[in-house]
């Protein structure tokens, strides 16, 4: 089990500086339309892939995101969390600046519920902060309290390092998690395809619905 905690064994290592490179290489994509401050009634959180561009990701977030605000039935505003998103590996940054923006929109919008999302690197901080247990160990790991996972109505993964050594979500977020792996992606499955990592744009319209009946 102990070697099962370890995040990256060295193809994921090597399969994610390729993926890297093919992200910051990536053609444009266009933003979403600018969300409206205040409290809206879903909040989408966003972590990020390793060294992708774009306010919340021109591989998975910044598409997806536009998808959500056509198909979602309420009012929506989006939030990328913070953290280097690089070869640091520095996943307990990124929990820490998930739990702590869902605390603060949790105290200033009592009603909001939230959506999270996680490609790649930013996958596995979702896993930490939900706590998955191959995570659990995770230095400066912030696990997410469970006033604010019962707020949680979807959680949407993409290239998924976690997939690839058998961990899912914690048991009681199981029926809101969808997790979508490219087949031939070497960071979620078994493949070698490092071009597989950024090809998720054919799984956003599930993505997305799967979000929407959940609201």
């Amino acid at each position: 089990m102990a070697d099962r905690k370890v995040l990256l064994s060295e193809k994921w290592r090597i399969a994610w500086v390729f993926a890297a490179a093919l992200v910051v290489a990536s053609v444009f994509f266009p933003l979403p339309r600018a969300h409206a401050d205040g409290c809206s009634d879903v909040d989408v959180v966003v972590a990020r892939g390793t060294g992708e561009p774009g306010w919340l990701g021109d591989v998975v977030g910044n598409q997806l995101y536009g998808l959500l605000q056509d198909r979602l039935p309420v009012s929506t505003t989006a939030y990328p969390v913070a953290y280097p998103a690089d070869y640091s590996f520095n996943v307990g940054a990124g929990t820490a600046d998930l739990v702590g923006h869902m605390a603060s929109q949790a105290a200033s919008c009592p009603g909001q519920r939230f959506v999270l999302v996680g490609y790649s690197q930013g996958a596995a901080v979702v896993h930490a902060a939900l706590g998955t247990g191959a995570m659990t160990g995770y230095p400066g790991r912030v696990q997410l309290p469970a006033y604010l996972g019962d707020r949680i109505a979807a959680v949407l993964l993409f290239g998924d390092p976690m997939r690839a050594i058998g961990w899912t979500v914690p048991g009681e977020y199981a029926g809101r998690t969808g997790d979508w792996c490219t087949g031939g992606d070497p960071v979620c499955g078994a493949g070698w395809n490092a071009p597989a990592h950024v090809s998720y744009s054919n799984s956003f319209v599930a993505a997305a619905n799967f979000a929407a009946v959940r609201i």
